[in-house]
């Protein structure tokens, strides 16, 4: 078992715990469950941030959430979040990871959408003493809009950057970035990202934060802004969590640059 003494952060895609074209939250009780025990085999520090799938989509988008400020809209969409992030949490605890939920409209404040700041010293303190913070996408409150939906693809970097973690990767429902043939795009950088942009669509349903192309475009920008290199894989796919955290190369990498 590889053991890190560097935190690594696992993004958990939405649609790989719940069931993104349920009206209402549905949780993909086997998936997670094995994604618990998988995530338990590995000793080293770690930070988990899930999508809000089913359960935050389909109230962000029936409320306008980001367009328009409903605080009843705000209310329900992060308690149906909360609701995830419980089981996510209660799912992983089954099996000893000692994770624990950070709600991010507890702690963190947006402008126009983007993060302007995340209250990190819990979430350090908790790294320093063997807990998993567990992170989600929810609807935080916006310098600008009033409030807004936050996804977990900007959390992600946001920490890796601010934390300095150099490994990451977004465990998504599909086996990375595809070509139009279906086939994994093994590597993107800033310099390539056009040739395969227009391959790379959003979300297929009831989600309001961009979809594979939000992720891509947030991975890249770390990359130009601090050298990290990340992944996106298939984490619906028995064993690549654990083969994620074991330290190898998969589905498809974000690099700064071309690699020769």
């Amino acid at each position: 078992m590889n053991v890190s003494t560097e935190p690594v952060i696992l993004k958990l895609g939405g649609s790989v715990i719940t069931d993104k074209t349920a009206d209402q939250g549905v949780v993909r009780e086997d998936a997670l469950l094995r994604i618990a025990k998988e995530v338990s085999e590995y000793r080293g520090k770690m930070i988990i941030v899930h999508g809000a799938g089913s359960f935050g989509h389909t109230y962000a988008k029936k409320y306008s959430l980001g367009r328009v400020f409903d605080p009843e809209g705000a209310i329900v969409t992060h308690e149906s979040v909360k609701r995830l992030a419980s089981r996510v949490v209660d799912a992983l605890n089954e099996y000893g990871v000692r994770a624990i939920a950070v709600h991010p409209m507890c702690c963190t404040i947006c402008r126009n959408g983007r993060i302007e700041r995340m209250y990190l010293d819990n979430i350090k303190l908790m790294l320093e003493n063997g807990l998993i913070p567990v992170l989600h996408g929810d609807v935080v409150m916006d310098l600008e809009l009033r409030a807004c939906v936050l996804s977990g693809d900007q959390i992600v970097p946001y920490l890796a950057k601010e934390l300095k973690i150099t490994r990451l990767g977004l465990g998504s429902a599909e086996n990375g970035v595809l070509d139009n043939d279906g086939k994994t795009v093994p590597e993107i950088t800033p310099e390539t990202f056009e040739n395969f942009e227009r391959y790379i669509k959003g979300s297929g349903s009831t989600d309001v934060t961009g979809g594979m192309l939000g992720k891509v475009q947030e991975l890249l920008e770390l990359s130009k802004t601090s050298c990290i290199t990340s992944y996106i894989f298939n984490a619906g796919k028995e064993d690549n969590i654990r083969r994620f955290l074991n330290g190898e190369s998969m589905g498809t990498i974000i690099s700064p640059d071309k690699r020769v």
